[in-house]
């Protein structure tokens, strides 16, 4: 009989053994890996990666391969993860794409939630390369290495709930083209899509800031549309991370304007609760000396983490989150 028993507990034994912890999904975001994959994709091969032209393409080829290599599923109607696009830039038209995978959700695989970052920069000036190791390769390959953390999860059965949509977007220094396009053309409904994590510049550190302490993140638009949202934010921060969460960008009346200039307004624009994650410009902002010999990778790390706690929070909780 007791053998009998043990047969029969010996797959649920297995199963408890074999459970991961959150926090390991989490440190499998490393400095090393965000580094690697950075000194590639901020690199001259990629001529500073402007919309429509071969060292964007380049960066294209660079996320195709990445998601497919680690076997991250391409999202519901793209082309080898890309969604193709003419824009008119200048009044020249331009043939781009914007690259999106998915990992699917277990238990409300049709509610989503975009985690994004832009895919572009802003090319050659005056004979110089614009590598936007910060503008936005940080953000480039946060999402890479999120995408790779929620990957292990599943391979493990424990994989988000709700879907999450990888969505790198083109045209962004042109302005907002690339997100623009999806939410004009939305490879999953917008009205299913819970929120939007937008990823922009989390590399550096703002040398205008009077607090000189490093372990800070500014979020913007947390609490525009959704009460909920931010404080979720909050809570999760609160639990893992401990950052400085530092919403002087998020006042209205901010002159700078933030809330309006990154990938993330075109969600809000349509109704979609949004967080912006950014570290704030610098002194190489949109110049050359935007380089990957430049970017804090402990701290990369770190803020691309809270990204992944915040989303793994969104995308498990028993109820979506509710508009204000």
């Amino acid at each position: 009989m007791k053998t009998l028993l043990f047969n029969l507990l010996l797959p649920f034994m297995l199963i408890a053994q074999n459970q991961m912890n959150i926090s390991d999904f989490a440190a499998s975001i490393t400095a090393k890996e965000l580094k690697e994959n950075l000194y590639i994709y901020a690199s001259d091969y990629f001529q500073g990666r402007e919309t429509g032209t071969i060292g964007q393409r380049r960066a294209v080829d660079f996320l195709q391969n990445f998601y497919s290599t680690h076997g991250i599923e391409q999202a519901k109607g793209t082309y080898n993860y890309t969604q193709p696009m003419k824009l008119n830039i200048k009044g020249v038209e331009v043939e781009t794409e914007n690259v999106a995978a998915v990992i699917k959700g277990s238990k409300f695989p049709e509610e989503y939630i975009v985690i994004s970052s832009h895919l572009d920069h802003i090319g050659i000036k005056n004979g110089q390369i614009n590598n936007g190791a910060d503008d936005d390769g940080s953000g480039t390959v946060a999402l890479l290495e999120i995408a790779e953390a929620f990957k292990m999860a599943a391979d493990v059965n424990q994989g988000p709930k709700r879907s999450l949509i990888f969505l790198h977007v083109t045209g962004e220094e042109k302005g907002l083209l690339g997100s623009s396009y999806y939410t004009n053309n939305p490879l999953y409904p917008l009205t299913k899509t819970m929120t939007n994590l937008n990823v922009d510049m989390i590399g550096r550190t703002d040398p205008k800031r009077e607090d000189k302490n490093p372990n800070y993140i500014y979020l913007i638009g947390a609490d525009r549309l959704s009460q909920d949202l931010h404080d979720i934010s909050e809570a999760t921060n609160t639990k893992y991370t401990q950052f400085k969460l530092d919403y002087t960008f998020n006042d209205e009346k901010d002159p700078n304007r933030f809330y309006y200039r990154s990938d993330h307004y075109n969600f809000a624009k349509n109704n979609i609760p949004v967080i912006f994650y950014f570290s704030g410009t610098h002194e190489d902002y949109h110049k050359p000396g935007d380089t990957p010999d430049k970017i804090m990778y402990d701290l990369l790390a770190k803020r691309s983490q809270l990204i992944f706690y915040t989303a793994w929070e969104l995308a498990n909780r028993t109820d979506k989150i509710r508009l204000n």
